[in-house]
């Protein structure tokens, strides 16, 4: 990978999502890698840090939400910094369905992600048969 992050590479990024693909994910993070989940008990949601730590957390969303997908992707770039927006789905344990809009802030460091920081609408899930 290039010194340079460009559209291809969150597109790249976002399929290896949809495809439940760790290693492809994590060939896309930096060695310093920072993820800033969707909720937590901090202003930033939950601050993971670090290779492990990161992926153990990807890996997670896809043990709570087998179906998990970011669909509709539209990104973009400026300079270290970038932008995926993506509706989320997926369906949760007992049966309830998760659709809402989503985005993704990037930051870059060295061609790699440096830190995801992520923002999804809260929208209650919707009830299993419904």
């Amino acid at each position: 990978m290039s010194n340079t992050v460009n559209i291809q590479t969150l597109e790249a990024f976002s399929q290896a999502w949809n495809d439940h693909d760790i290693e492809a994910l994590m060939s896309f993070m930096h060695d310093d890698c920072v993820f800033e989940t969707v909720a937590g008990d901090q202003v930033c949601g939950n601050r993971i840090e670090g290779r492990q730590a990161v992926r153990k957390a990807f890996q997670a969303a896809w043990e709570n939400i087998p179906d998990a997908q970011w669909r509709n992707g539209k990104h973009w770039i400026s300079g270290d910094r970038g932008v995926s927006e993506t509706t989320f789905t997926g369906t949760q344990k007992d049966g309830a369905r998760i659709e809402a809009n989503m985005v993704d802030l990037f930051t870059f460091k060295d061609g790699k992600i440096l830190v995801k920081n992520a923002f999804r609408k809260s929208r209650p899930a919707i009830a299993a048969g419904k």
